[in-house]
């Protein structure tokens, strides 16, 4: 099968970032990791501080892509155009966080990109992106 991992905003700064809600690992490191343990799987990674490029990805990835993980970082709570673009995606989506959303501020704990796509992991660090594309692939057996 054949992943798209989108990451937003900050997230290529993972490993300077507090360590407490991200851990220490960067995103190099985590994309490393989950080529290593679904190697019969194909991924291409995406990162970028910029919404309409996200938009723009997402809006091409179906007719390249089997699925889609997202960490939309900041862009959970505030982008209405990347939770548009997610709601027309025709291929499974599922949106991941390093830190417990619930745990952190207010603000932080409402997705509305989350509202409009399969289901979302937040708390286990690198693992929430091992967690997803574990369920992508079980989704996509059905």
């Amino acid at each position: 099968m054949k992943f798209l991992v989108i990451n937003g905003p900050n997230l290529n700064l993972l490993g300077v970032r507090d360590k407490s809600h991200y851990g220490a690992l960067t995103l190099s490191d985590i994309e490393r990791i989950i080529t290593k343990e679904f190697s019969d799987d194909r991924f291409e990674f995406f990162q970028s501080n910029f919404e309409g490029e996200i938009v723009s990805i997402i809006q091409k990835s179906e007719d390249y892509f089997d699925g889609i993980i997202i960490n939309p970082g900041g862009y959970s709570h505030t982008s209405v155009a990347i939770r548009d673009a997610l709601e027309i995606c025709k291929i499974p989506v599922i949106e991941v966080h390093l830190s417990n959303l619930a745990r952190r501020e207010d603000f932080r704990k409402t997705s509305i990109t989350a509202s409009v796509i399969e289901g979302y992991i937040s708390g286990f660090k690198e693992n929430s992106y091992l967690a997803a594309v574990y369920l992508l692939k079980k989704r996509l057996s059905l």
